[in-house]
């Protein structure tokens, strides 16, 4: 396993609550869109054993070219250690990244995409779009639906609707509107739909998306495949 050493180059707070760290990109270092990385503090691998509370599992918010590895976090002001170390750290600074891998890559099927979403899981759709928005090949448009009680919504330069570019844009602040939507757009029978957010999210959106007829192959989720099955068991797509 190859573990890449690299210095924070620019933190940036996109609200009082979540930053983006920003860090120099290693030559040999690359990834697609929708990737995520195991993310490390110095002392990790201090001991006979790696120290898995300095460790964490985080979501690439950029795309290679932008040359800048994004990582997106909320860090409330009551927090675990891990994020607090996170918070004291500053430009300059080394971190660590290893196996990355991308469960969500952009799927080029001549279909609408869905991307559902909770607060700063927007983060892992942020390449996506821009992916997408760079080059629209094979997918015939992107609709994004965040919800985020806070209202201090992310990315709204990215997550801006062009209608031109066949890509719409939707924040929503409460739970009724949201699932509300969902339904709405679980209209489109041929959809894919990719949600990112935590467990809990994640099966209230697959409850709402299957009451409605989407299938278990329809719904992409940023888990590995042994996770899949805890999500959307095999028997129901029999």
């Amino acid at each position: 396993m190859q573990i890449y050493w690299t210095k924070i180059n620019k933190i940036i707070e996109e609200t009082p609550e979540v930053r983006t760290y920003l860090l120099d990109r290693p030559e040999d270092f690359t990834w697609q869109e929708g990737s995520h990385t195991h993310f490390a503090l110095e002392g990790f691998n201090a001991g006979e054993k790696p120290n898995r509370g300095l460790i964490r599992h985080m979501s690439i918010s950029t795309l290679p070219h932008e040359n800048s590895i994004g990582i997106t976090t909320r860090i409330k002001e009551q927090c675990s250690e891990f994020k607090a170390t996170l918070r004291n750290l500053e430009v300059g600074q080394e971190v660590a990244i290893f196996k990355t891998h991308s469960n969500v890559p952009l799927k080029r099927e001549d279909k609408n995409v869905y991307l559902l979403s909770s607060g700063v899981g927007l983060a892992t759709f942020r390449p996506l779009v821009l992916d997408y928005l760079e080059r629209a090949d094979n997918v015939n448009q992107i609709h994004s639906l965040n919800i985020d009680s806070s209202k201090q919504f992310l990315f709204t330069n990215v997550f801006e609707s062009a209608p031109d570019k066949k890509f719409t844009s939707q924040f929503v602040d409460n739970r009724k509107d949201y699932y509300e939507e969902v339904k709405n757009l679980a209209a489109d029978k041929d959809g894919l739909f990719y949600i990112v957010g935590s467990d809990e999210f994640l099966v209230h959106n697959i409850k709402a998306l299957r009451e409605q007829g989407i299938q278990p192959e329809q719904i992409m989720l940023d888990k590995r495949e042994q996770s899949m099955a805890e999500f959307l068991p095999v028997e129901l797509a029999n």
